[in-house]
Protein backbone atom coordinates (compact mmCIF):
# COMPACT_ATOMS: atom_id res chain seq x y z
CA UNK A 1 0.00 0.00 0.00
CA UNK A 2 0.99 3.65 -0.29
CA UNK A 3 1.68 5.92 2.65
CA UNK A 4 3.26 9.32 3.28
CA UNK A 5 6.16 9.35 5.75
CA UNK A 6 9.02 11.56 6.89
CA UNK A 7 12.61 10.34 7.15
CA UNK A 8 14.32 13.72 7.66
CA UNK A 9 12.63 16.75 9.17
CA UNK A 10 12.19 19.81 7.00
CA UNK A 11 9.80 21.59 4.66
CA UNK A 12 6.94 20.06 2.67
CA UNK A 13 9.45 18.54 0.25
CA UNK A 14 10.48 15.93 2.88
CA UNK A 15 7.05 14.27 2.72
CA UNK A 16 7.71 11.00 0.93
CA UNK A 17 5.18 8.70 -0.73
CA UNK A 18 6.36 5.12 -0.14
CA UNK A 19 5.19 1.57 -0.69
CA UNK A 20 4.86 -0.38 2.56
CA UNK A 21 3.17 -3.54 3.74
CA UNK A 22 -0.45 -3.36 4.81
CA UNK A 23 -0.58 -3.07 8.63
CA UNK A 24 -2.12 -5.89 10.67
CA UNK A 25 -5.01 -5.39 13.09
CA UNK A 26 -3.73 -6.88 16.33
CA UNK A 27 -5.70 -7.48 19.54
CA UNK A 28 -8.09 -4.64 20.32
CA UNK A 29 -7.26 -2.87 17.09
CA UNK A 30 -9.06 -2.11 13.83
CA UNK A 31 -7.69 -1.72 10.31
CA UNK A 32 -9.39 1.08 8.38
CA UNK A 33 -9.32 1.57 4.63
CA UNK A 34 -8.67 5.29 4.46
CA UNK A 35 -11.09 7.24 2.30
CA UNK A 36 -10.03 10.69 3.54
CA UNK A 37 -7.42 12.12 5.92
CA UNK A 38 -7.47 15.64 7.34
CA UNK A 39 -4.43 17.92 6.99
CA UNK A 40 -3.72 19.81 10.21
CA UNK A 41 -1.10 22.14 11.68
CA UNK A 42 0.13 19.34 13.95
CA UNK A 43 1.11 17.43 10.80
CA UNK A 44 3.30 20.33 9.69
CA UNK A 45 4.84 20.61 13.17
CA UNK A 46 5.64 16.89 13.09
CA UNK A 47 7.13 17.11 9.59
CA UNK A 48 9.27 20.15 10.38
CA UNK A 49 10.79 18.63 13.52
CA UNK A 50 9.26 21.29 15.79
CA UNK A 51 7.62 18.66 18.00
CA UNK A 52 10.85 16.69 18.27
CA UNK A 53 12.69 19.89 19.12
CA UNK A 54 10.18 20.57 21.89
CA UNK A 55 10.72 17.12 23.36
CA UNK A 56 7.22 15.90 22.47
CA UNK A 57 8.50 13.06 20.29
CA UNK A 58 11.77 11.25 19.77
CA UNK A 59 13.69 11.09 16.54
CA UNK A 60 12.82 8.06 14.47
CA UNK A 61 14.03 6.54 11.22
CA UNK A 62 10.51 6.80 9.82
CA UNK A 63 7.65 8.93 11.13
CA UNK A 64 4.06 8.55 10.00
CA UNK A 65 2.01 11.67 9.26
CA UNK A 66 -1.69 12.36 9.75
CA UNK A 67 -3.95 12.29 12.80
CA UNK A 68 -7.55 12.13 11.62
CA UNK A 69 -9.22 9.68 9.30
CA UNK A 70 -12.55 8.74 7.77
CA UNK A 71 -12.91 5.40 6.08
CA UNK A 72 -14.26 1.87 6.14
CA UNK A 73 -13.42 -0.93 8.55
CA UNK A 74 -11.29 -3.44 6.65
CA UNK A 75 -10.41 -5.90 9.42
CA UNK A 76 -10.84 -6.24 13.19
CA UNK A 77 -8.41 -7.80 15.62
CA UNK A 78 -9.19 -10.25 18.43
CA UNK A 79 -11.29 -8.82 21.23
CA UNK A 80 -12.81 -5.98 19.20
CA UNK A 81 -16.51 -5.40 19.71
CA UNK A 82 -18.81 -2.85 18.09
CA UNK A 83 -17.01 -2.63 14.75
CA UNK A 84 -17.41 -4.89 11.74
CA UNK A 85 -15.84 -4.97 8.26
CA UNK A 86 -17.59 -2.61 5.87
CA UNK A 87 -18.65 -0.14 8.57
CA UNK A 88 -18.06 3.56 7.94
CA UNK A 89 -15.96 5.08 10.72
CA UNK A 90 -13.98 8.12 11.82
CA UNK A 91 -10.99 8.01 14.11
CA UNK A 92 -8.07 9.80 15.71
CA UNK A 93 -4.47 8.61 15.70
CA UNK A 94 -3.10 10.53 18.66
CA UNK A 95 0.37 8.98 18.94
CA UNK A 96 3.45 10.61 17.44
CA UNK A 97 5.81 7.65 17.83
CA UNK A 98 4.50 5.47 14.98
CA UNK A 99 5.72 4.54 11.51
CA UNK A 100 2.37 5.06 9.79
CA UNK A 101 -0.25 7.77 10.20
CA UNK A 102 -3.54 8.60 8.51
CA UNK A 103 -1.82 9.74 5.29
CA UNK A 104 -2.05 6.22 3.92
CA UNK A 105 -4.32 3.79 2.13
CA UNK A 106 -4.81 1.81 5.34
CA UNK A 107 -4.27 2.65 9.01
CA UNK A 108 -4.61 0.58 12.18
CA UNK A 109 -6.11 2.27 15.25
CA UNK A 110 -7.15 1.18 18.72
CA UNK A 111 -10.85 0.36 18.73
CA UNK A 112 -11.46 2.99 21.42
CA UNK A 113 -10.12 5.67 19.07
CA UNK A 114 -12.90 5.03 16.53
CA UNK A 115 -16.56 5.95 16.20
CA UNK A 116 -19.26 5.49 13.57
CA UNK A 117 -18.97 8.11 10.83
CA UNK A 118 -21.72 10.75 10.66
CA UNK A 119 -24.69 9.36 8.75
CA UNK A 120 -25.36 11.09 5.44
CA UNK A 121 -21.99 12.87 5.41
CA UNK A 122 -19.27 12.34 2.81
CA UNK A 123 -15.89 10.96 3.80
CA UNK A 124 -14.02 14.21 3.11
CA UNK A 125 -16.28 16.17 5.43
CA UNK A 126 -16.23 13.42 8.07
CA UNK A 127 -12.42 13.46 8.11
CA UNK A 128 -12.43 17.05 9.43
CA UNK A 129 -14.22 16.04 12.64
CA UNK A 130 -11.98 13.88 14.87
CA UNK A 131 -8.97 16.06 15.74
CA UNK A 132 -10.58 19.48 15.76
CA UNK A 133 -13.90 18.37 17.19
CA UNK A 134 -12.28 16.49 20.06
CA UNK A 135 -9.90 19.38 20.75
CA UNK A 136 -12.86 21.77 21.01
CA UNK A 137 -14.97 19.53 23.24
CA UNK A 138 -12.05 18.67 25.52
CA UNK A 139 -11.22 22.37 25.86
CA UNK A 140 -14.80 23.17 26.87
CA UNK A 141 -14.82 20.26 29.32
CA UNK A 142 -11.72 21.68 31.00
CA UNK A 143 -13.39 25.08 31.39
CA UNK A 144 -16.22 23.48 33.40
CA UNK A 145 -18.52 26.44 32.75
CA UNK A 146 -22.24 26.20 33.58
CA UNK A 147 -24.99 27.13 31.13
CA UNK A 148 -25.41 30.89 30.96
CA UNK A 149 -21.70 31.61 31.51
CA UNK A 150 -19.75 33.65 28.98
CA UNK A 151 -16.82 32.35 26.94
CA UNK A 152 -14.41 33.95 24.49
CA UNK A 153 -13.33 31.85 21.51
CA UNK A 154 -10.33 33.20 19.61
CA UNK A 155 -9.76 32.01 16.06
CA UNK A 156 -13.50 31.43 15.94
CA UNK A 157 -13.63 30.94 12.17
CA UNK A 158 -10.91 28.27 12.20
CA UNK A 159 -11.37 24.53 12.46
CA UNK A 160 -11.04 24.22 16.24
CA UNK A 161 -12.60 27.63 16.91
CA UNK A 162 -15.63 26.97 14.75
CA UNK A 163 -16.40 23.73 16.57
CA UNK A 164 -15.81 25.45 19.91
CA UNK A 165 -18.34 28.17 19.07
CA UNK A 166 -21.00 25.66 18.04
CA UNK A 167 -20.41 23.29 20.95
CA UNK A 168 -20.35 26.15 23.46
CA UNK A 169 -23.63 27.49 22.12
CA UNK A 170 -25.15 24.01 22.35
CA UNK A 171 -24.15 23.97 26.04
CA UNK A 172 -26.01 27.22 26.62
CA UNK A 173 -22.87 29.34 26.90
CA UNK A 174 -22.85 32.95 25.71
CA UNK A 175 -20.08 33.15 23.12
CA UNK A 176 -17.84 36.08 22.20
CA UNK A 177 -16.19 35.20 18.88
CA UNK A 178 -12.88 36.72 17.78
CA UNK A 179 -12.17 36.38 14.06
CA UNK A 180 -11.48 38.33 10.89
CA UNK A 181 -14.05 41.02 10.08
CA UNK A 182 -15.17 39.17 6.97
CA UNK A 183 -16.01 36.12 9.11
CA UNK A 184 -18.56 37.84 11.33
CA UNK A 185 -21.55 36.40 9.48
CA UNK A 186 -20.05 32.91 9.63
CA UNK A 187 -19.32 32.87 13.37
CA UNK A 188 -22.69 34.39 14.22
CA UNK A 189 -24.32 31.62 12.19
CA UNK A 190 -22.30 29.12 14.23
CA UNK A 191 -23.87 30.50 17.40
CA UNK A 192 -21.78 33.46 18.58
CA UNK A 193 -23.75 36.08 20.52
CA UNK A 194 -21.07 38.76 20.23
CA UNK A 195 -18.30 39.44 17.71
CA UNK A 196 -14.91 41.13 18.02
CA UNK A 197 -12.74 41.65 14.91
CA UNK A 198 -9.21 40.35 15.33
CA UNK A 199 -7.94 43.76 14.20
CA UNK A 200 -9.14 45.23 17.49
CA UNK A 201 -6.09 46.90 18.96
CA UNK A 202 -6.88 45.81 22.50
CA UNK A 203 -8.71 42.49 22.53
CA UNK A 204 -9.33 42.57 26.27
CA UNK A 205 -10.85 46.05 26.15
CA UNK A 206 -13.05 45.15 23.17
CA UNK A 207 -14.37 42.04 24.91
CA UNK A 208 -14.97 43.86 28.19
CA UNK A 209 -17.07 46.47 26.40
CA UNK A 210 -19.40 43.63 25.46
CA UNK A 211 -19.14 41.69 28.74
CA UNK A 212 -18.44 44.10 31.62
CA UNK A 213 -15.96 42.62 34.06
CA UNK A 214 -14.71 40.07 31.54
CA UNK A 215 -15.81 36.67 30.29
CA UNK A 216 -15.95 33.65 32.57
CA UNK A 217 -13.65 31.61 30.36
CA UNK A 218 -11.75 31.49 27.09
CA UNK A 219 -10.79 28.93 24.46
CA UNK A 220 -7.67 30.34 22.84
CA UNK A 221 -7.66 28.60 19.46
CA UNK A 222 -5.70 31.48 17.89
CA UNK A 223 -2.86 31.17 20.43
CA UNK A 224 -3.06 34.81 21.52
CA UNK A 225 -1.92 33.96 25.03
CA UNK A 226 -1.61 36.94 27.34
CA UNK A 227 -3.38 39.22 24.84
CA UNK A 228 -6.57 37.21 25.38
CA UNK A 229 -6.04 36.58 29.09
CA UNK A 230 -7.04 40.15 29.93
CA UNK A 231 -10.52 39.48 28.55
CA UNK A 232 -11.12 36.89 31.30
CA UNK A 233 -12.47 37.96 34.68
CA UNK A 234 -10.52 37.39 37.85
CA UNK A 235 -10.65 33.73 38.98
CA UNK A 236 -11.98 32.74 35.57
CA UNK A 237 -10.53 29.96 33.41
CA UNK A 238 -8.42 30.00 30.25
CA UNK A 239 -7.84 27.02 27.91
CA UNK A 240 -4.70 27.17 25.74
CA UNK A 241 -5.16 24.97 22.68
CA UNK A 242 -1.46 24.83 21.75
CA UNK A 243 1.44 23.99 24.05
CA UNK A 244 3.73 26.95 24.61
CA UNK A 245 1.00 29.54 24.12
CA UNK A 246 -0.38 29.39 27.66
CA UNK A 247 -0.02 32.59 29.70
CA UNK A 248 0.71 32.83 33.41
CA UNK A 249 -2.52 32.59 35.40
CA UNK A 250 -2.65 36.13 36.72
CA UNK A 251 -5.57 37.37 38.85
CA UNK A 252 -6.34 33.87 40.04
CA UNK A 253 -7.24 32.71 36.54
CA UNK A 254 -6.98 28.94 36.13
CA UNK A 255 -4.94 28.22 32.98
CA UNK A 256 -5.23 24.77 31.41
CA UNK A 257 -3.61 23.16 28.37
CA UNK A 258 -5.60 21.07 25.94
CA UNK A 259 -3.57 17.99 25.00
CA UNK A 260 -6.07 16.23 22.76
CA UNK A 261 -6.56 12.50 23.16
CA UNK A 262 -8.53 9.85 21.30
CA UNK A 263 -11.96 9.26 22.82
CA UNK A 264 -14.31 6.99 20.91
CA UNK A 265 -17.47 7.71 22.95
CA UNK A 266 -16.96 11.49 22.75
CA UNK A 267 -16.24 11.21 19.03
CA UNK A 268 -19.45 9.21 18.59
CA UNK A 269 -21.41 12.03 20.22
CA UNK A 270 -19.76 14.56 17.91
CA UNK A 271 -20.54 12.34 14.94
CA UNK A 272 -24.21 12.25 15.92
CA UNK A 273 -24.29 16.05 16.18
CA UNK A 274 -22.74 16.32 12.71
CA UNK A 275 -25.27 13.86 11.30
CA UNK A 276 -28.08 15.99 12.77
CA UNK A 277 -26.62 19.13 11.18
CA UNK A 278 -25.77 20.69 14.56
CA UNK A 279 -22.03 20.66 13.84
CA UNK A 280 -20.75 22.20 10.62
CA UNK A 281 -18.07 20.22 8.79
CA UNK A 282 -16.01 22.42 6.47
CA UNK A 283 -13.68 21.23 3.72
CA UNK A 284 -11.43 23.82 2.10
CA UNK A 285 -10.28 21.48 -0.71
CA UNK A 286 -9.45 17.85 -1.41
CA UNK A 287 -6.20 16.62 -2.91
CA UNK A 288 -4.86 13.17 -3.83
CA UNK A 289 -2.53 11.47 -1.37
CA UNK A 290 0.49 12.01 -3.62
CA UNK A 291 -0.05 15.79 -3.32
CA UNK A 292 0.58 15.85 0.44
CA UNK A 293 3.49 18.28 -0.03
CA UNK A 294 1.28 20.64 -2.00
CA UNK A 295 -1.34 20.44 0.76
CA UNK A 296 1.29 21.42 3.35
CA UNK A 297 2.42 24.34 1.19
CA UNK A 298 -1.18 25.55 1.01
CA UNK A 299 -1.65 25.06 4.75
CA UNK A 300 1.44 27.19 5.42
CA UNK A 301 -0.03 30.13 3.48
CA UNK A 302 -2.94 30.28 5.96
CA UNK A 303 -6.34 31.84 5.40
CA UNK A 304 -8.16 28.53 5.03
CA UNK A 305 -11.77 28.20 6.10
CA UNK A 306 -12.15 24.52 6.72
CA UNK A 307 -9.58 21.76 6.41
CA UNK A 308 -7.62 20.45 3.47
CA UNK A 309 -8.29 16.73 3.01
CA UNK A 310 -6.15 14.07 1.34
CA UNK A 311 -7.96 11.34 -0.58
CA UNK A 312 -5.96 8.12 -1.26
Amino acid sequence: MQAVVVRDFGGPEVLELVEVGRPVAGPGRVRVRVEAAGVNPVDALTRSGALAGAGLMGRREVTGIGWEVAGVVDAVGPGVEGFVPGQRVVGLRDRLDVDLGAYAQFVVLDAQALAPAPAGVGFAQAATLPLNGLTAVQALNLLELPAGASVLVTGAAGAVGGFAVQLAALRGLRVVALAAAEDEELVRALGARWFVPRTAGDVAAAVRELVPGGVDGAVDAARLGVAALGAVRGRGVFAAVAGGSEPVGLRGIRVVNVWVSADGPALARLSALAADGRLTLRVAATLPLQDAARAHERLARGGLRGRLVLVP
